[in-house]
């Protein structure tokens, strides 16, 4: 099957998908009254994240899968703080952005037949966000998981990129 017919067949599975949920809103308006728009507004951002995946999937464009992993993971952290009201979280939750990217980084290598490559790449990314995410949340507000001794987890950071180099080279 062609590049353009797939392209066409996931705008028109969008369009249907889309086309059922604003009609269920008109037949059934304890469905709109359910999905009350001040609190599942994120979940419009991860329905865009899952646009692009679906669209990821039916064109066979696999470099699709990064930024809908993205924007549904931005998506997921909206919908957290929009539910806490943990709006400050933003100071720190920023830091798992890149992991969002390494988790869509895996699922393109899973799609584009590359999973050794993409695993060791994005797996990498994934650890990277989360020791940001911990050394920003120690001293930004967040999870104090590290207490005071948050300074070491940037020396082992700073460390792990200026080894990392050499160890490839062998």
């Amino acid at each position: 099957m062609s590049t353009q017919r797939r392209s066409n067949m996931a705008i028109g599975i969008i369009l249907v998908l889309l086309g059922l949920w604003f009609l269920a809103g008109q037949i059934f308006p304890q469905f709109s009254r359910w999905l009350d728009i001040d609190f599942a507004w994120p979940l419009f951002v991860v329905g865009a994240g899952l646009v692009l995946f679906i669209f990821a999937l039916f064109t066979g464009v696999p470099g699709l899968a990064v930024p809908a992993c993205i924007v549904s993971g931005i998506g997921g952290l909206l919908y957290w703080q929009n539910a806490t009201g943990n709006w400050e979280s933003w100071a720190y939750a920023w830091a798992l952005i890149p992991g969002f990217a390494g988790v869509g980084v895996l699922v393109q290598g899973l799609l584009g037949g590359h999973p050794r490559q993409s695993w060791r790449e994005g797996a990498g990314m994934i650890v990277t966000s989360l020791i940001l995410f911990l050394i920003f949340g120690s001293f930004l507000g967040g999870p104090n998981l590290l207490g005071d001794y948050w300074p070491v987890l940037l020396i082992v950071l700073g460390g792990w990129l200026l080894v990392r180099p050499w160890l490839r080279g062998r």
